[in-house]
C-alpha cells in the first residue's frame, strides 16, 4: 500500500475555503516571499488589492519580482514593523482581510500584532490565521515555537476576535477564521 503524498499548504485550497469577495483589500502581514499574496491578488482580481507587509526588504523584492512575472499591478509592498503599535502604517477600519501565515510564532508582541490587525480592519473585516501544528515535527520551528491550538484561540480573543471556524490547512499546518467582536 502507497503512503498518500504529504500535504503541505496550498495557497489555492486555503483561499477556496474564504469568502473573500473579488474586489477586497487584502493585508499580507510577515508576507515573506509572496507565497499568499500573489495567489491572493490573481484571486481577488484587479479591481481589489493586497498590501504585503513585511519587516524584510529582500521579502518585499520578492514579491515585487513575482508580482511582476504574473503581470499583478494590485500588490503594493510595504516595509512595516509590526510589532509596533500602528505598526502596518493603515488608517484604521479601512481592509476586509488580514492574512497571518506561519507569523505569530516568530514574534514576541503577539498581542500588538493582532491589535493592529483588529484596528485596521473594517467592522465586518475577518483575520485568517495559521500556524504549525504538533505534527510538523522536523518542517518548521522548533516545539519550543509553535503555537497549540488551544494558546492560540486565547491569543484571538485576547485580541478582540470571535473564531468563526476552524480550516483545513494540510498535514503540518492549523487555521482559523476570526471576526472581529
Amino acid at each position: 500500500m502507497e503512503n498518500p503524498p504529504i500535504q503541505f499548504i496550498n495557497p489555492t485550497d486555503i483561499i477556496n475555503q474564504l469568502d473573500i469577495s473579488r474586489n477586497s483589500i487584502i493585508a499580507d502581514f510577515g508576507c515573506g516571499s509572496g507565497y499568499f499574496s500573489v495567489p491572493l491578488a490573481q484571486h481577488i482580481g484587479e479591481d481589489g488589492k493586497v498590501y504585503a507587509l513585511d519587516i524584510l526588504t529582500s521579502a518585499l523584492e520578492s514579491v515585487e519580482s513575482k508580482a511582476k512575472l504574473n503581470g499583478l499591478s494590485n500588490i503594493v509592498t510595504k516595509r512595516v514593523n509590526l510589532e509596533k503599535e500602528g505598526g502596518s502604517k493603515f488608517d484604521g477600519e479601512n481592509v476586509d482581510w488580514v492574512i497571518l501565515k506561519d507569523m505569530l510564532f516568530q514574534n514576541n508582541k503577539k498581542d500588538i500584532i493582532l491589535k493592529e490587525a483588529r484596528r485596521i480592519l473594517k467592522k465586518d473585516g475577518k483575520m485568517l490565521i495559521i500556524e504549525w501544528n504538533e505534527k510538523a515535527g522536523a518542517f518548521g520551528p522548533g516545539s519550543d515555537l509553535k503555537i497549540s491550538r488551544e494558546e492560540l484561540k486565547k491569543l484571538i480573543a485576547g485580541g478582540g476576535f470571535k473564531i468563526e471556524k476552524e480550516i483545513s490547512a494540510g498535514d503540518y499546518h492549523y487555521g482559523f477564521i476570526a471576526a472581529k467582536n
